[in-house]
């Protein structure tokens, strides 16, 4: 399998990394890195023989990752941080419709489950609206627990 990053390489994580049973010493689905840390590959490997493996040393927290290529990008590639990440409430800042039907009235909370960067910098979300689950661009919502929060029901 030919690898997009080699030993040595400066990496960035492009999502939450999770302890999924295999990290030693943390709980399962405890945070072990942050989305937009940096790190360096020390050495490459495969899981289940098709996945590539990276091993990334992040010296900010001095621990050893392994990493999948779709979680990684070249640290020197442009980062742009969401302004949501996985279990925080919001409020849609949008009546939200589908076929002329409202699924979501503007203020109304929900719940990210999942960060969606299809395009670097542009993101969208899964959000959990009661009864419902919606992919919404970020600039339709707004942090339940910022000051901010406080959405004018008129339009």
């Amino acid at each position: 399998m030919k690898t997009l990053f080699h030993e040595g390489d400066t990496v960035r994580v492009i999502r939450n990394i999770r302890n999924d049973g295999t990290f030693p010493g943390k709980e399962i689905g405890e945070l072990l890195v942050r989305r937009g840390s940096t790190g360096h590959v020390q050495s490459i490997g495969t899981f289940l023989q098709d996945q590539i493996i990276y091993s990334v040393h992040f010296i900010d927290d001095n621990s050893m990752i392994g990493c999948r290529e779709e979680e990684l990008i070249g640290g020197d590639e442009p980062w742009l941080p969401s302004k949501f990440e996985f279990r925080d409430k919001v409020i849609s800042e949008k009546t939200l419709v589908i076929n002329g039907e409202t699924i979501v009235e503007r203020g109304m909370e929900g719940e990210i489950v999942k960060v969606i960067n299809e395009d670097r910098g542009v993101f969208q979300y899964h959000v959990r609206f009661p009864g419902r689950t919606l992919q919404v661009p970020e600039s339709a919502l707004t942090s339940a627990t910022a000051p901010e929060r406080q959405v004018e029901m008129s339009e």
